[in-house]
C-alpha cells in the first residue's frame, strides 16, 4: 500500500525555500474523491514533520445561494461558472506576496452554502505550506501552485462513493433541523439513492468529464486510487491512464 500523504508531503518539503513564503498544493479531482481527505492527511504529516500547514477547500469561493439563484445559475452550482474564481486567485496571490492575514467564507456541506458573516483567518506569516483543494482547483490555480496534485479514480467508484456519502448526510440532518438534506427525511433509503444518482448522473458526472477530469493533464502528480480508496499508484510523471474497458 501507497502511503500517499507521506510521500506527497516529501515532495513538498523539496519545494520550500528560504523566499519566506508558504509553498502552495493543490489538490483536485472529482466530488467524493477523497480530496479533503488526503488533503488532512498530508496537514497532519506535515505538520509531524514541524512544516506548519493550513488547508483551504474551493468551497469556500462558490458564490452564495441567493446570488447564484439571483444569477440563474442554481442549477448550475457545481458548475465552474458557480465559483468566485477572481476571489479565489486574488487569495492565492495575497499568500504569495504578502504576510498580512487573509480572510475567507465558510461552506457548509450540511446547509448547502456560505455561511453568512462567518470567516477563517489565513495567516500567511505563520504557515510554511498551503494545501488547497477543490474539483475546480487544477483548472482555476494551475499555474499559480508549486505542486499540483490530482485524484483520479473509476467513474463507477467515484459514483458509488458518492452515493454512500450522500445517504450519510441524510443521515446526520435527522439530527440537524438547519441542514440542507433535511428536505428527504421523510423518503426511503430507495428514493434517496435514486435522489442521489440523479445528481451524480447529471451534475456531477458532467462536472467530472467536462471540466475537472481534463485538468489531470495540468497536474505535477496523479494519485490513482483503488474500489476502496486504497492508493494502488501515485505517479509523479502524471502519466495518462489506461483506457478503461
Amino acid at each position: 500500500m501507497i502511503d500517499a500523504p507521506a510521500r506527497l508531503a516529501t515532495l513538498v518539503e523539496g519545494l520550500r525555500t528560504d523566499a519566506g513564503r508558504p509553498v502552495i498544493v493543490g489538490i483536485a479531482g472529482s466530488v467524493a474523491a477523497g480530496k479533503t481527505t488526503l488533503a488532512q492527511a498530508m496537514r497532519v504529516e506535515l505538520e509531524g514533520r514541524t512544516v506548519t500547514t493550513t488547508v483551504v477547500g474551493t468551497d469556500a469561493f462558490l458564490f452564495p445561494n441567493h446570488v447564484l439563484a439571483e444569477r440563474g445559475l442554481i442549477t448550475r452550482k457545481g458548475f465552474p461558472e458557480s465559483y468566485d474564481v477572481a476571489t479565489l486567485l486574488e487569495f492565492v496571490d495575497m499568500v504569495r506576496t504578502s504576510p498580512d492575514d487573509v480572510t475567507i467564507p465558510v461552506y457548509s456541506h450540511e446547509t448547502y452554502d456560505i455561511i453568512e458573516d462567518s470567516g477563517v483567518i489565513v495567516r500567511p506569516a505563520d504557515v510554511d505550506v498551503v494545501v488547497i483543494e477543490g474539483i475546480n482547483t487544477l483548472g482555476a490555480l494551475a499555474h499559480q501552485l508549486d505542486l499540483g496534485v490530482y485524484i483520479e479514480a473509476p467513474e463507477a467508484d467515484l459514483a458509488r462513493w458518492y452515493v454512500t456519502r450522500f445517504h450519510e448526510l441524510c443521515r446526520q440532518a435527522r439530527d440537524d433541523p438547519t441542514s440542507f438534506y433535511r428536505m428527504f427525511e421523510t423518503l426511503d433509503t430507495e428514493q434517496v439513492e435514486a435522489i442521489a444518482l440523479e445528481t451524480w448522473r447529471n451534475v456531477n458526472l458532467v462536472v467530472l468529464r467536462e471540466h475537472v477530469a481534463p485538468t489531470r493533464a495540468l497536474a505535477d502528480v496523479v494519485v490513482v486510487k483503488g474500489h476502496d480508496h486504497t492508493v494502488l499508484e501515485l505517479r509523479e510523471d502524471a502519466a495518462p491512464p489506461a483506457e478503461e474497458t
